[in-house]
């Protein structure tokens, strides 16, 4: 309870207790003496018109304990000392005039008076006194809601008191319920039963459920093996597929390259038999010479050597052995055997000099070489009738398809035109055997 009073007009104010607003009593608030208060302290509810409630007796029991306690309290107020201050309460104080003009008697009668009806007040309720008029009417509002609940929750049970009644008057007695009753308890018993026997099915299921939880969390780990595992795999088989496709790819550019082989003439890529001007050539090697072009001898010997290995793999491909001689391969000096007489041998190369022009070995030497390509000549015509450009007799050629004269292939007692014309025409016999042999 929050109370001041005014040090000119004497008058005692409070401050309400839920706002904290300063409140201005009533005039007959002053007017308050001990009979007043004794028929405030007095009042009871009589006894006789009370609704026959135990809820409300014990309210009632209750109200009389609040009360005694109210007057306790207000019998410590009837002498107040000087200025004082609750310390407990800090929302409660009193204030007195420091003056000190006013007589002390009637103040604290009056206060006292005042302090004593609150008291009363708050005792017999919930609700904290004074209280300034707005908050009283919204106390006021929930008070009349709350009475209305509670008259609601009233009616509700006379109600269903009045239904329970009725039932007792419609015939039904209590046996009949209490039988009724005992079937009810059996039923429940069996209820019972069967949720016990259905509680332990469920802990069955739980179980099993467990169990199965356990086999889903092994067949997850074992999927998750089994995951890194296919994906190990299928990376292989990625890489064995993209392995796979560049073997198809290399496999398709060797057929590719097969084939152009196939269509390759081998030996006229490793002899390219060609002309050079008035020179027939052989791998780039000229054979012949003529007075404005000396050609070197290391040359030559070089042309006769790819000769003779050209003509000896026309015969060992057609499985040709020759006549009297034997071709013997040997580079830049390679020569021709005689059959007849083994220790002789005819060089295909030469040096040049004095030594050199009355040294017949090499015109020998050529002569052979020009009958052995006759033979390869004579063995391709009798297989199927092809015949070389250039007719070949006792070392000499035919020009056959120009002006018909011969020219001998030795090279002493003879010009080196016509010698080199000569070579020319036997390198072109020699290119045409190479494409019959080989396409």
């Amino acid at each position: 309870m929050n109370t001041k009073m005014t040090d000119k007009n004497q008058n005692v104010m409070f401050i309400c207790t839920r706002c904290k607003q300063l409140l201005k009593l009533d005039d007959s608030f002053h007017n308050l003496d001990e009979e007043d208060i004794e028929e405030y302290t007095k009042v009871k509810y009589d006894k006789e018109t009370e609704y026959s409630n135990p809820n409300l007796t014990a309210i009632n029991k209750l109200s009389d304990k609040l009360n005694e306690e109210a007057e306790e309290k207000t019998g410590n107020l009837l002498n107040p000392p000087t200025v004082k201050v609750d310390e407990e309460n800090s929302n409660s104080f009193t204030v007195i005039s420091e003056t000190n003009v006013m007589d002390t008697d009637c103040l604290g009668f009056r206060m006292t008076s005042i302090v004593k009806v609150f008291d009363i007040l708050s005792g017999n309720t919930d609700i904290e006194h004074p209280l300034c008029e707005e908050c009283t009417d919204f106390m006021l509002e929930t008070l009349n809601t709350e009475v209305k609940t509670l008259e609601n929750q009233t009616n509700s049970y006379r109600e269903y008191y009045q239904s329970l009644r009725s039932e007792e008057t419609n015939g039904i007695s209590c046996g009949e319920l209490e039988k009724e009753i005992k079937a009810l308890e059996q039923e429940q018993g069996v209820i019972v039963k069967e949720l016990e026997g259905r509680e332990a099915e469920r802990m069955e299921v739980v179980k099993e459920i467990e169990i199965l939880e356990k086999e889903e969390e092994r067949l997850n780990k074992e999927k998750e093996k089994k995951t890194e595992e296919y994906n190990d795999l299928r990376l292989k088989q990625l890489e064995l597929e993209e392995n796979h496709l560049s073997v198809e790819r290399q496999l398709e550019e060797a057929e590719v390259e097969i084939k152009r082989l196939k269509k390759t003439n081998v030996f006229n890529a490793t002899f390219h038999i060609w002309h050079s001007g008035p020179f027939g050539t052989i791998n780039g090697f000229r054979l012949g010479r003529l007075p404005g072009a000396h050609i070197e001898w290391a040359e030559i010997n070089a042309a006769w050597g790819q000769s003779v290995l050209l003509l000896s793999s026309l015969a060992k491909k057609m499985q040709l052995k020759f006549n009297k001689f034997k071709l013997v391969p040997f580079g830049n000096q390679s020569y021709i055997e005689s059959l007849n007489d083994k220790s002789k041998e005819l060089p295909l190369y030469a040096s040049g000099g004095l030594r050199f022009l009355w040294d017949t070995k090499f015109d020998q030497g050529m002569i052979a070489f020009l009958d052995c390509l006759q033979q390869f000549k004579d063995e391709v015509h009798r297989i199927n009738g092809f015949n070389l450009p250039y007719k070949m007799e006792n070392g000499k050629i035919e020009d056959t398809g120009g002006s018909g004269a011969s020219f001998s292939i030795k090279i002493q007692l003879n010009s080196e035109e016509q010698w080199t014309k000569a070579l020319k025409f036997m390198l072109t016999n020699l290119k045409w055997g190479q494409r019959y042999v080989y396409g």
